[in-house]
C-alpha cells in the first residue's frame, strides 16, 4: 500500500500523472545503473513508510496483523512478521532418515487385488 498523497508531497509533485512520470524516470535510471539488488525492507515487509502510515496500516489490518511488529528500518518504519529460526520449530522432527526407511531398486512387491 502506498500513501500517494504523502508521496506526492515528499517529492513536490502536483498530481498522480506527474508522479508516474517521475517514477518511470527513477526506474529507468536504476536499471541503467545496475541497481537490481534485492532490498529486504521492500520485499519482506507488509508496509514501509512513516511511522504514522505504518501504524495506520497495522490498525486497519486488525486481527490479520497479529504477530506483526512496527520496526524502524533503513527506509523508515516497516510492518514485519518477526521471523523465528526454522530449527526451533522443527528441531526434533528433522533428523536423518533411519535404516528402516529404505527401498531397494531391485525389489518388487506384489500388487494387491481388490
Amino acid at each position: 500500500m502506498i500513501d500517494l498523497q504523502e508521496l506526492m508531497e515528499l517529492f513536490h509533485v502536483r498530481d498522480t500523472g506527474e508522479l508516474k512520470e517521475a517514477y518511470r524516470g527513477w526506474v529507468e535510471e536504476t536499471l541503467e545503473r545496475g541497481g537490481l539488488e534485492r532490498r529486504p525492507e521492500w520485499t519482506e515487509s507488509i508496509a514501509v513508510g512513516g511511522e504514522a502510515f505504518v501504524r495506520g496500516i497495522k490498525e486497519r489490518l486488525g486481527i490479520r496483523a497479529k504477530g506483526r511488529k512496527v520496526v524502524r528500518g533503513e527506509s523508515g518504519f516497516e510492518l514485519r512478521e518477526i521471523s523465528a529460526p526454522y530449527v526451533d520449530v522443527f528441531g526434533g522432527e528433522n533428523v536423518d532418515l533411519s535404516g528402516k526407511n529404505t527401498f531397494f531398486w531391485g525389489q518388487s512387491f506384489k500388487k494387491s487385488v481388490f
